[in-house]
């Protein structure tokens, strides 16, 4: 199955209303991982082995001729760093997920909403207009807020908040790495590949750490699966391949502001006026990041752009 072609014709709108879909499905993680009975880590394994065989079905069913060039040695061995980086990020989002609030789990966990940018602009040398500036200074804004009463009011949560910053770094180095690979491999079937090569370092280290591996209630790590892996991976490959990374990162702030209403809701954790004015000063960056017209930008994409969020 071939890349779609850069030139192919894009519907912004529908790519928008996936992008939204996919975040909001991807933010109710951190409650799957809560919800189930085995340990944090298996949790993350179960997320990945329910959701290969649908996402290897999809990528059979999709698939196209073989291109005459076919994928050499380093392709093979940038998918299984790639799974590596992504099993070391899923393990480490979950151990802090148990450590920390959900908003801030999600956030920290998604820190790539800004280092995705920052590096497509650095590889598209294109740095960003004035109005997109202001759009990721907003936004920086309402992370603090967001952040800012976590650190003062309950240092208890720092030893998750760490857990999800190394997650969040992973998570763009899984970026990276994916980058290379999407070179020659479309995205279903990368996707599908680094979700196989990273199933056996997270039931290792859940293993290692003593983890309760078998589920009794299979309920919480079924929707961990579906939700998360399938629909919201589903709907942010659509969505990545045609909007460019600064509307991707910044609708990955998204997830935290779907997160703390979950974690307001379902777990008590208690919102302030800062939540809040985080929560609108990252809503209208992702007003100002779209064009006067309503319609996202159009930037053109980096060279070798990272066109799916696989977390």
């Amino acid at each position: 199955m071939a890349p779609r072609p850069a030139s192919e014709p894009t519907n912004n709108t529908l790519a928008l209303v996936a992008v939204v879909v996919a975040n909001v499905a991807l933010a109710f993680g951190p409650l799957f991982v809560r919800l189930s009975d085995t340990g944090p880590v298996a949790a993350a394994f179960w997320r990945i082995a329910l959701a290969v065989p649908l996402l290897a079905a999809a990528a059979l069913a999709g698939r196209r001729p073989a291109p005459a060039a076919r994928p050499g040695g380093r392709v093979w061995l940038f998918v299984l760093f790639a799974g590596i980086a992504f099993a070391a990020d899923l393990g480490s989002w979950h151990l802090g997920i148990l450590h920390t609030t959900m908003a801030n789990a999600t956030l920290l966990g998604n820190s790539a909403t800004f280092l995705f940018p920052i590096w497509g602009f650095l590889v598209a040398r294109a740095w960003p207009t004035r109005m997109q500036g202001m759009a990721l200074l907003l936004a920086a804004g309402g992370v603090a807020l967001l952040m800012g009463r976590s650190y003062q009011l309950d240092p208890r949560h720092l030893a998750g908040d760490l857990l999800c910053v190394l997650a969040g770094v992973l998570y763009a180095l899984y970026f990276i790495l994916m980058s290379d690979v999407r070179r020659a491999l479309a995205p279903l079937p990368a996707l599908a590949l680094s979700s196989v090569a990273s199933l056996p370092a997270l039931l290792a280290c859940a293993l290692l750490l003593g983890e309760r591996i078998a589920p009794q209630q299979w309920g919480p790590l079924i929707a961990l699966a579906l939700v998360c892996q399938v629909l919201g991976q589903g709907c942010m490959i659509y969505a990545l391949g045609r909007l460019p990374p600064l509307v991707i990162g910044l609708a990955l702030l998204l997830q935290p502001t779907v997160a703390t209403a979950i974690g307001w809701i379902g777990f008590g954790e208690a919102l302030g006026a800062p939540d809040f004015a985080g929560i609108a000063m990252i809503a209208v960056a992702l007003v100002l990041v779209r064009d006067p017209r309503g319609h996202a930008t159009t930037t053109e994409p980096p060279a070798n752009p990272v066109t799916e969020d696989l977390r």
